[in-house]
């Protein structure tokens, strides 16, 4: 078979064609298709219609006059790639002909690793490859929250990720546009029922705790009907205010105190769990809005009380259960992690853990998310050693029926440390595919992003990770720096490392860069032992460190205060900025 160029000696031998009516999303395939192909060909490849002859690259619609056609199976995001005598075919579902692109250019060399950083080679004499490949995500919802892919939408969709957490970065409905909630955590407190307003005229809206209805940090009683009819009638109306969104979530705050009335306590007992009757109120909301709202998902949390999954109630058809990971450890899979200092407490006294509870909801729960955890929130910069779980425990959620996932992260303004631009770019892909070969992306990042430094930056992730696996520590998402993988002697290894993959990348400046701020992290986890458990505070070091901590352009250190909160609680002797306070978010939102 003849050779068949897409470009060669210095000319394009090939046309992207669209058809004649293409959608946004066709277009913009087409135009980001036209870009990289320039890029890396040096040509100027050309976008005919459907008039256009000889070889060409068929995008959506257009590619039926090569008998390929995007089928229902490839839903919103799957794509179909395929070789058609001397021309190409790329399909897909609203977001998926986009995706497809873009799995097209990385097939070609091409890597998105992140918005600042990608590696496209030069090919001026490019082949059409033979390809027939057609990908569908068996997660319909896909997210995290990293800085990176919150500030900039485009990236978002390069890296397959179709969700936002409030809306607040959505992703335009040429790129694809998003699933997107109407309300996205928390909700009883801000979005129902909010005791500020209505406690002193109705107590008995909100939890019994103790035998007494309690006003701060209070969830709702959910047996009672005028809470239920209150709660139906403001979803309706956020659905009538938002009818793009799908999702809405009607959800516990974010602490305990669930009610414990004779009626709410009676069905929590007989169902083992405080999701007891969570669900029994979730469903009743799901039932009442469903003939107005056929295609909305209720959205409920399976978080602290109410994580273990009932004994038998069922959520219904338009009810979403997200289980939610806080409490476990990250340094081993779910399935073979060994601690048990952390389970749940159920209404019998016993406890559960959440590998047990994630099996639990799979049999009961037809629409399953999971909310998980990957950096450690009250030092962002602390070196999270879950490298080797991050693939195992998706493949563990996929096995068990799991529909959706946003994996949380640092989403600082500024971004941090800790390597969260590899982390960050490596849950990406186990989002689109939990089986993708995990080492040899990370291997093609750390190359790539740290040059002559990168098996240093190996030596150190491996480093890390030996030392929790070999000693059985276990990390939770705010420990704080005097973990047992964190000793002194740890710390010149890691700072042994950082030495040589600094005078390696010496001559690199942009390397140099990246590193020097990798480093920050085992120079945060000195500075701040060194105060909490030494009393050694160096005037000199810490005013250095957060000098380069600002040249890096980051910004919190903690999830909940500022830098200079954080600094402050580091010159008194405190581990984190948030005792300085009543509540852990009365600081507010970042501002900048």
């Amino acid at each position: 078979m003849n050779k068949q160029w897409i470009s060669h000696g210095g000319k394009s031998d090939i046309t992207i064609v669209l058809s004649s009516y293409p959608s946004q999303q066709e277009e913009y395939a087409a135009s980001e298709l036209k870009n990289y192909l320039d890029y890396i060909t040096s040509s100027s490849i050309l976008i005919g219609d459907q008039n256009t002859s000889g070889p060409v690259i068929t995008i959506g619609s257009a590619a039926a006059r090569l008998g390929v056609i995007a089928g229902k199976e490839l839903g919103d995001d799957g794509f179909t790639i395929r070789t058609v005598g001397d021309s190409l075919a790329i399909v897909g579902g609203k977001r998926g002909i986009i995706y497809g692109v873009y799995e097209f250019l990385e097939k070609l060399g091409c890597r998105f690793f992140t918005p600042t950083c990608e590696k496209i080679p030069s090919i001026p004499d490019l082949e059409l490859p033979q390809l027939n490949d057609t990908q569908v995500p068996v997660l319909e919802y896909r997210y995290h929250d990293y800085t990176d892919f919150m500030r900039y939408p485009r990236f978002a969709v390069k890296s397959r990720l179709n969700g936002t957490m409030d809306g607040s970065t959505p992703i335009k409905e040429k790129f694809g546009s998003y699933l997107s909630y109407v309300w996205f955590v928390h909700t009883f407190e801000p979005c129902i029922l909010n005791p500020n307003e209505w406690f002193d005229k109705h107590p008995e809206y909100f939890s019994m705790v103790n035998g007494k209805r309690v006003k701060e940090r209070t969830q709702l009683c959910l047996t009672n009907p005028d809470v239920l009819r209150i709660a139906i009638e403001k979803v309706t109306a956020a659905l009538r205010e938002h009818p793009e969104c799908r999702l809405i979530s009607v959800s516990q705050n974010d602490w305990g105190n669930n009610c414990t009335c004779s009626e709410c306590r009676k069905i929590d007992e007989a169902e083992g769990s405080g999701a007891g009757s969570l669900i029994w109120f979730i469903n009743q909301i799901a039932e009442a809005i469903e003939p107005e709202f056929p295609d909305v998902i209720v959205d409920t949390l399976a978080y602290k009380y109410s994580r273990p999954a009932p004994k038998h109630i069922r959520p219904r058809k338009n009810v979403c259960v997200r289980l939610c990971s806080i409490e476990s450890c990250f340094a081993h899979p779910f399935e073979i992690c060994n601690d048990k200092s952390r389970q749940v407490k159920l209404p019998d006294g016993t406890t559960s853990s959440f590998i047990h509870d994630l099996q639990e909801w799979a049999k009961v729960c037809d629409r399953l998310y999971i909310w998980d955890y990957t950096t450690c929130f009250s030092h962002y910069p602390l070196p999270f050693p879950n490298w080797n779980v991050l693939q195992p425990n998706m493949q563990t959620f996929i096995k068990n029926n799991v529909k959706g996932v946003f994996e949380q992260g640092c989403r600082a303004i500024g971004g941090s440390t800790d390597l969260n631009e590899l982390r960050a770019y490596l849950i990406a892909k186990l989002l689109w595919n939990a089986n993708y070969d995990y080492e040899k992306h990370m291997n093609e990042f750390i190359e790539f992003y740290y040059g002559q430094a990168a098996p240093f930056i190996c030596k150190y992730i491996t480093t890390l990770t030996d030392k929790v696996e070999k000693d059985n520590i276990h990390c939770f998402i705010n420990d704080n720096c005097d973990r047992a993988d964190l000793t002194d002697d740890m710390l010149d290894i890691y700072d042994e490392l950082f030495d040589q993959a600094e005078e390696a990348v010496r001559d690199d400046p942009i390397r140099a860069v990246r590193v020097a701020k990798a480093r920050l992290s085992i120079r945060w986890v000195r500075l701040k032992k060194n105060a909490m458990l030494k009393g050694i505070k160096n005037p000199n070091e810490i005013h250095r460190f957060f000098d380069d901590w600002r040249s890096h352009g980051l910004t919190r250190i903690d999830e909940w205060v500022s830098m200079e909160t954080t600094h402050r609680a580091l010159i008194e002797g405190i581990w984190r900025g948030t005792s300085f306070y009543k509540n852990w978010w009365d600081e507010g939102p970042e501002e900048l």
